[in-house]
């Protein structure tokens, strides 16, 4: 596991830009078969999202990451259409959903600490859960193990100081 040095390639204001490694074509079923194999837990409604038709593998994508965190927004203004508002004006791209799975593997809780932050928001096209909800990935950092899950793509009240918001450059 790398840790956040070698991850991180430049931090400018309440930006976090770092580079994954290369996608391998896999399919959700095979993220949650890998994740879970090294302790990783996974929600069930993340676990829906993986299963989804909408998640969609690549194969040899290399993505330049770039995490806004949410400081950058007042509590007011920290609303997804801000978020993705801003993101456009920096002339960021909506990452893939398979994005959540590589920032998940690649990432420690203790490096997402060491950044400041307690949740990273994947900003991906929604994807619909059994509930009929639109859903965003989330990668959680918490005392119960490391996390992949999913959240409501247009919380009540914004989304929170603490969460960080991952785009592709």
């Amino acid at each position: 596991m790398k840790n956040i040095e070698m991850l991180v390639d430049q931090e400018e204001e309440e930006v976090i830009s770092f580079t994954l490694p290369p996608t391998i074509g896999i399919t959700g079923e095979q993220w949650i078969t890998r994740l879970e194999a090294r302790n990783f837990r996974i929600s069930g409604y993340a676990k829906q999202l993986l299963r989804s038709p909408n998640f969609k593998p690549t194969v040899g994508k290399i993505y330049q990451v770039q995490i806004l965190k949410g400081e950058l927004f007042s509590n007011e203004n920290r609303t997804t259409q801000n978020i993705n508002d801003e993101a456009k004006q920096r002339n960021l791209i909506i990452p893939n959903a398979e994005t959540a799975c590589l920032v998940r593997e690649n990432f420690t809780d203790e490096e997402i600490q060491m950044i400041g932050l307690v949740w990273l928001v994947i900003m991906h096209k929604p994807i619909i859960d059994s509930d009929g909800d639109l859903e965003l990935f989330r990668v959680i950092r918490n005392g119960d193990g490391r996390r992949l899950s999913s959240y409501h793509a247009n919380p009540i009240g914004g989304w929170s100081r603490a969460n960080g918001f991952v785009f592709i450059k």
